[in-house]
């Protein structure tokens, strides 16, 4: 092999190793957790919290960090028995160690001091992203008096408890007139809620494009788009039909107007992964591999053939059930406003900057190896949809049958 081409065929994997090295895996439960936030209040009255939390999460975090042996085995017994009742009554039955570890990891302050936080009412029990979540609502009483601005700090399920990594707070406030959302993880622990609107889009920014990095199954849809185009044309009409089809569902679905369960959701945006790597390699094979290269078609409308247009319809129907599993990363259920649309327009930004990245690197790599190569290139990305394909098949089982 010519050494032109070895050094193509290096640089394509290495830049496929390092995308999938910053990818986080295919499904937060068990690696990653998201805390769900609601801040309310004003008119002089006090400040609630609305806090959703990771159910089995909070009992081994909680039980562990106070030394509670007792929530440590109903809790689980609650959890193995699969009852939202239990599980509820199980965190109320040792509701002092659950709501002391919450509120040393989540606290409200202003420029006068801390303020204490009192539970209102029970636990309750709801589902975010396909698992059980418990509810926590806290009311928190302020110093008297206070003229000056209120500050919420974030600091559930941290990595040192060695039980999940990269915890986000999601937070939506609507408090003395301000109103909007955060996004709150370790390196940016706390925000005002008067801060600045540039700070607010940039944590959202950042949360978009984190959030594409850290998902192995979006990262490898890519990658698929990527291996089945066959010039630059097509990629860039496969990621916009791929933008505007993700963008419609995530803004729909972000902003509540549309609710379809993570149970379908999660396995159909696996099955997306194996079709469309697929699609590649039953071109492959229809054509046989001793063809040096796929063929792009010339003319016509966008210089699309049959093929490509139905590829394109494909991957924008895709892209729809891809919007709702962007959307489930934010769990936001404030009411709308221009502030919220325009955070979410945001983090959307932030997906598509580093879909544009993704693209921007690995496409050239792959369009010089074909170039240098036909065949190589046809090996390369017959390799690199096969094992996408697989993967996307094994992770549509796995969340089909809840594995």
């Amino acid at each position: 092999m010519p050494h032109h081409v070895r050094r193509c065929l290096f640089l394509l994997a290495a830049a496929v190793s390092v995308l999938l090295g910053l990818a986080g895996p295919a499904s937060a439960h068990g690696f990653t957790s998201t805390v769900y936030a609601h801040v309310t209040g004003g008119d002089d009255g006090p400040l609630r919290t609305e806090l959703k939390l990771e159910y089995d999460l909070l009992v081994v975090s909680a039980a562990d960090a106070e030394d509670d042996d007792a929530l440590f085995r109903a809790g689980t017994e609650a959890f193995e028995a699969g009852d939202a009742d239990d599980r509820a009554a199980a965190l109320d039955s040792r509701r002092a160690s659950v709501v002391d570890y919450v509120t040393d990891r989540f606290t409200v302050g202003t420029t006068g001091g801390a303020c204490t936080p009192d539970q209102a009412g029970d636990f309750r029990m709801g589902r975010e992203e396909g698992v059980p979540y418990a509810l926590l609502t806290l009311d928190w009483a302020c110093p008297e008096h206070d003229t000056g601005d209120h500050e919420v700090r974030s600091g559930l399920f941290p990595d040192g408890e060695g039980y999940v990594t990269g915890t986000k707070t999601i937070a939506a406030y609507e408090v003395d007139g301000h109103s909007g959302s955060a996004a709150l993880e370790a390196a940016r622990p706390s925000f005002s809620l008067g801060r600045p609107w540039t700070e607010r889009f940039r944590e959202f920014f950042l949360l978009g494009a984190e959030h594409l990095l850290s998902g192995i199954d979006h990262i490898l849809f890519l990658l698929a788009l990527i291996a089945g185009s066959r010039r630059p044309r097509e990629i860039v009409l496969a990621a916009t039909a791929f933008t505007l089809a993700h963008s419609v569902t995530f803004l729909l679905a972000a902003l509540g107007l549309v609710d379809v369960p993570a149970g379908i959701v999660e396995p159909v945006i696996a099955l997306s992964i194996a079709v469309v790597a697929g699609w590649h390699l039953w071109r492959v094979r229809r054509r046989g591999v001793h063809v040096s290269d796929l063929a792009a078609p010339r003319g016509g409308r966008l210089a699309l053939d049959r093929a490509g247009w139905t590829r394109l319809g494909v991957v924008f129907c895709f892209g729809l059930v891809h919007g709702l599993g962007f959307a489930g990363a934010l769990g936001i259920d404030a009411a709308w406003s221009w502030t919220l649309l325009w955070s979410l327009l945001v983090f959307n930004v932030g997906i598509e900057a580093v879909q544009l990245a993704v693209i921007a690197v690995v496409f050239p790599l792959l369009l010089l190896l074909r170039r240098r190569s036909p065949r190589a290139g046809l090996w390369a990305t017959g390799a690199l949809s096969a094992g996408v394909a697989v993967m996307g098949l094994v992770w549509f089982v796995q969340r089909t049958l809840g594995l």
